[in-house]
């Protein structure tokens, strides 16, 4: 059963909730995408993407003055550092902190893959003449180019918005940035450092450059002829992934904290851990042998066991070695209990917003548990043999979840899981 969790001194709670994502801005519009299975994947409109290989992705339907920033604010700030300044803002309110928080013992950690790469190209598209010239001139490039080319200066937003005077961090570690981001805001909670971080991430990856770099790899899929039918995890013919875009961003309190000022608990961050596979920059070995530990080490610093995990959100990118590779990574760290839990994939419905993507699923398994309803993988019509797990086809499962795993693959290696329960307020 599901351990002691009054052995941790500290326990790091999930207090607020905002999310921009595809299907819809804000957490309630993100929740009716997920439990009504459908696809907010579409043709590409934010650029030309006629040369490309793939046409298609996930796109947010954001209008920066609708979402309530000033002029300055969307001509200042890079697609992703809007997206982060909306979902903070929802996160705040919908957690109540107050104006009397500490603001030494509130900090930020927020993940993104590949910071402002949208203005960051607009920019250097402007000072080269469009790639012509080698030698730039600077002349060309707005003043405030310097954040786009500066990962941390998400973060230093996200600060600033929440008037945070406590750790600041960006964790960068591709597509499990969002994850790990999260995971160490827990962990500056849990040790002491911190007694709110608000946390998440944030990555807006469509733009030509990133398009042109994943069709080289032939990660993407070139199913531009069913946009809504792209992105298909553990599907017998599945061929590549759906990019996506957007943010969530968490706001993650210590028990005692949320409880001495009434915050609604959502749910509580059991336990977090990440692996390396030494391997490969973007292959993963078949045996899943790194990211099993990873789940391992995650489910016993959560002190839960395999049979009390009630749902797994996969990182279910829609490739053939991720499908294969996660499949075997939850037998082995699971072993026969894998068989008898849900399991699926939101990226079927969203697309993969790469750094981004770790946050939208923990979002996503906190309303699970909070509704009881598992979101379905859409599109999977014909499950592959090889994938013979439960990946909850097409339709969302109404169910009881107390204690969720999230897990995600990331370049570089990266294997990282966590495990989240419902709040268990009688334990102090």
């Amino acid at each position: 059963m599901r351990g002691a969790v009054t052995s941790r001194a500290r326990r790091a709670v999930i207090t607020g909730l905002g999310v921009v994502a595809p299907g819809g801005i804000g957490t309630k519009a993100f929740w009716e995408t997920l439990s009504a299975g459908r696809t907010a994947t579409r043709p590409i409109t934010l650029f030309d993407a006629e040369p490309f290989r793939c046409r298609i992705a996930a796109e947010v339907d954001f209008d920066p003055a609708r979402e309530g920033l000033s002029p300055k604010e969307a001509r200042r700030l890079d697609r992703a550092g809007q997206f982060a300044l909306v979902a903070v803002r929802e996160a705040l309110a919908d957690s109540g902190i107050a104006d009397t928080v500490d603001r030494t013992r509130l900090g930020v950690s927020l993940g993104s893959a590949i910071g402002s790469s949208t203005r960051m190209e607009e920019e250097y598209v402007a000072v080269s003449d469009r790639g012509r010239d080698w030698l730039v001139d600077h002349r060309f490039a707005v003043p405030y180019s310097y954040p786009y080319i500066t990962v941390s200066s998400l973060a230093t937003e996200v600060a600033w918005a929440a008037r945070c005077e406590g750790p600041v961090v960006v964790v960068s570690a591709g597509c499990t940035s969002g994850l790990d981001a999260v995971g160490h805001a827990v962990q500056l909670v849990e040790d002491g450092t911190a007694d709110v971080m608000i946390t998440g991430a944030t990555d807006a990856p469509l733009t030509p450059i990133t398009l042109a770099c994943f069709d080289a790899l032939k990660a993407t899929t070139p199913r531009n002829d069913d946009p809504a039918g792209g992105c298909r995890p553990f599907h017998r013919d599945r061929n590549g992934i759906v990019l996506g875009e957007g943010a969530t961003v968490l706001v993650v309190e210590e028990y005692e904290h949320a409880r001495r000022r009434g915050a609604d608990i959502r749910a509580e961050v059991l336990g977090y851990a990440n692996r390396a596979n030494a391997y490969h920059m973007t292959g993963l070995r078949p045996d899943g042998l790194e990211l099993a530990e990873a789940i391992r080490a995650a489910l016993a610093k959560a002190e839960v066991s395999p049979s009390d995990v009630q749902y797994v959100n996969a990182h279910g990118s829609g490739t053939r070695q991720n499908d294969l590779h996660e499949t075997s990574a939850v037998k082995r760290a699971l072993g026969a209990h894998a068989y008898d839990i849900p399991m699926s994939s939101i990226k079927s419905m969203i697309g993969h917003s790469l750094g981004a993507i770790g946050a939208i699923e923990i979002a996503a398994c906190v309303l699970t548990i909070r509704n009881g309803v598992i979101p379905p993988t859409a599109n999977l019509t014909e499950q592959d043999p090889q994938c013979d797990l439960d990946y909850v086809p097409l339709v969302a499962r109404p169910q009881r979840t107390d204690t969720v795993l999230t897990i995600g693959s990331g370049f570089g290696g990266f294997q990282s899981a966590m495990v989240l329960g419902a709040a268990d307020l009688e334990a102090a």
